[in-house]
């Protein structure tokens, strides 16, 4: 390509990274050059600078500048998956229909591939075709180490009108969180802004001021659903916005890290004899199907999860049937 050249965002690539996009469209581009055609303001989303990390929308006009000889994009086949490594994913759908499938995210498993990932459920994902044509696709995210609902979609259409959701705040997540300690008041509304921070172990995410510049406003309501003393208690976390690592940051905000997480809460957020994984679950979602009605999933405990509140004498109430409904969300 030799020439400037404007192409839309198709309504398949909601919510992709700018990165990703380009190693579609663009495969042979290597990681260097686009960095720096980012850099130097070459590559443009709607008239104006992006960098390496931005999630696109539909109908976004993406600028690419003189690009070279590059190879042709490759049509995406089929992976082969291990039939057992298949299996174990089959077994974590709770939910499925044309459109959707919803899964258990087990513990540990990254949701995306990186920088030392070995497997990812992304890369996994032509084991859930289930005699479809299309690949499924991803329309949110979970941390490696959270678990519960994750909602995939398993056509282009379904993947559009999902991650508008998603977007627009239609859908109503719910977490539970195990802390060490009790917040006070017991329930209540964190409005929090937070910013991405450099540290000695890459980055992470901080409590930011109102004023500061890359402050993006963060909004979580909470509601402490039992308690074991003061030692630590079982909230329920609804995030109003989407940001990194947003429960995680306002529950060390509150006094209260979630318990194993050692990123963000240190040595306070561990407990002799538990579990040292993170105890934070995505419980539950409900959010508007893409053919109509509202589309309800809860997910049951992991076992470390459950484990600890036997041990608490948190008594869980069990998972709803995932299921389409009628009507609205709420």
């Amino acid at each position: 390509m030799s020439t400037v050249e404007t192409r839309t965002v198709a309504e398949d690539e909601a919510e992709i990274r700018l990165d990703r996009w380009f190693r579609r469209h663009f495969p042979g581009i290597p990681h260097g050059v686009l960095a720096k055609l980012l850099r130097t303001g070459q590559i443009r989303v709607d008239g104006r600078r992006a960098e390496i990390g931005t999630r696109l929308a539909p109908g976004q006009a993406v600028r690419i500048p003189p690009l070279g000889a590059l190879d042709p994009p490759r049509p995406r086949r089929a992976l082969e998956v291990d039939p057992r490594e298949a299996k174990e994913l089959e077994r974590l759908v709770l939910y499925r229909d044309a459109s959707v499938i919803v899964l258990d995210k087990p513990f540990g498993l990254p949701v995306q591939g990186g920088p030392g990932i070995v497997k990812s459920l992304d890369a996994l994902l032509d084991a859930l075709r289930f005699g479809a044509d299309e690949r499924p696709r991803l329309v949110h995210r979970l941390d490696r180490d959270t678990t519960g609902v994750l909602v995939v979609a398993r056509t282009a259409g379904a993947a559009s009108r999902l991650a508008a959701a998603f977007r627009s705040r239609d859908a109503e997540k719910t977490y539970w969180a195990v802390t060490v300690g009790v917040p006070s008041p017991r329930e209540g509304r964190i409005d929090a802004p937070l910013a991405k921070r450099a540290g000695q172990r890459g980055e992470r995410v901080a409590l930011a001021g109102h004023d500061e510049d890359d402050a993006a406003r963060a909004i979580t309501d909470y509601r402490t659903l039992d308690a074991a003393g003061r030692r630590a208690a079982w909230l329920e976390l609804s995030p109003l916005t989407g940001r990194t690592h947003q429960l995680r940051v306002h529950c060390v905000g509150l006094g209260c890290p979630i318990l194993g997480d050692a990123k963000y809460g240190g040595a306070a957020a561990m407990l002799e004899g538990f579990p040292d994984r993170l105890h934070l679950h995505a419980r539950g979602i409900a959010i508007p199907h893409p053919e109509g009605g509202v589309l309800r999933a809860e997910a049951p405990l992991p076992a470390h999860m459950r484990a600890t509140f036997a041990a608490f004498g948190f008594a869980a109430p069990r998972p709803i049937k995932p299921a389409r409904v009628a009507g609205r969300r709420g």
